[in-house]
């Protein structure tokens, strides 16, 4: 079905065409999922949160820019909620000393990015938030300070910090 009637279709709650909205997102925003949250349980519940939203709020997509790109907003969004809800993030004063390293070992070539999300997913929840928003969706560190509530220099220092942190775990690693 071409996405705009497929969209149309569930405006009107055909079941069958939400059902194809959902099989044609769900790996996609599976991956948001996991990337924001410390296990594959609550990754689940972060997809079906998602898309009942989604579902809910249909109605508001306009068709301005891609139908995907709304989507996956309104994951990164979700799973932000949760990540508030839950108080996992743990702002850092703008102040502290961060530690930096120019260079990444050559190894990062080799890394698959497999290896790369398994790493991510060890940081701790603030710094894997914030490198998530930065680094893989793009936001900048003032979009970042608006989404969580926190200063620009907070999401800079939080990011500085988990890059830190990576490079360390892959020294240690490789």
């Amino acid at each position: 079905m071409e996405e705009t009637v497929l969209i149309q279709e569930c405006r009107k709650g055909n079941r069958k065409a939400q059902e194809e909205l959902y099989h044609h997102f769900a790996a996609k925003m599976m991956g948001i999922c996991i990337r924001y949250s410390r296990d594959r349980e609550t990754a689940n519940d972060l997809l079906q949160e998602g898309f009942i939203k989604v579902f809910m709020n249909l109605h508001t997509y306009n068709g301005n820019g891609s139908f995907e790109g709304w989507v996956r907003k309104i994951f990164i969004h979700c799973a932000l909620e949760r990540i508030r809800q839950e108080k996992l993030f743990e702002p850092i004063s703008e102040n502290e000393e961060i530690h930096r390293e120019t260079s990444i070992p050559s190894v990062l070539e080799e890394l698959t990015a497999q290896e790369m999300v398994s790493l991510i997913r060890q940081l701790p929840p603030g710094y894997q938030t914030i490198f998530n928003l930065f680094a893989i969706e793009g936001f900048s560190h003032k979009e970042i300070g608006l989404l969580l509530h926190i200063t620009e220099g907070t999401s800079r220092s939080q990011y500085a910090r988990a890059r830190y942190t990576l490079q360390q775990m892959i020294k240690n690693r490789y």
